[in-house]
């Protein structure tokens, strides 16, 4: 970082002493020290925040025949989603302009999420890897989440 010997540090402490004197340097170290861990939490935060949002589409990684244990969590009583439903647009009778097929909203194989076919992140979805479905029911009871972009 900053190529910093004993001598160097020690004049700037000697200098830092005569400028701010006896009484306030302990305060300014202080104040210094709390300010460096206020930036340090505040960058944590930002990069956990950035590396979950860039891994929130990557597809999950499929475990062995072995290890596969699917549990199923118990609806509760009374209680809705906490995502309202989506509206489902009529799917046009022509198809895709691209020649693809009339299905609304599409997935990628391996992944959490569904998309509608206006949203940025469907287009990033290579062909292979897409499913096609025809409502949001449909996802939902396969599994996907709607987007949180779309």
């Amino acid at each position: 970082m900053l190529d910093i010997g004993f001598q160097e540090l020690l004049l700037i402490l000697v200098i830092a002493l005569l400028v701010f004197g006896p009484k306030r340097l302990p305060e300014l170290g202080r104040a210094v020290g709390r300010a460096m861990r206020e930036f340090r939490r505040a960058s944590d935060e930002f990069r956990s925040t950035l590396e979950t949002n860039l891994q929130l589409n990557e597809p999950d990684l499929v475990p062995s025949a072995a290890e596969a244990v699917v549990v199923e969590p118990a609806p509760l009583a009374g209680t809705e989603p906490a995502i309202g439903p989506l509206p489902e647009p009529e799917p046009s009778p022509a198809g895709n302009e691209a020649g693809g097929s009339a299905e609304p909203y599409l997935a990628q194989r391996g992944a959490r999420l569904f998309h509608s076919r206006e949203c940025s992140w469907a287009g990033k979805i290579a062909e292979v890897d897409r499913i096609y479905l025809k409502r949001v029911a449909e996802a939902r009871e396969q599994g996907f989440a709607p987007c949180p972009v779309c």
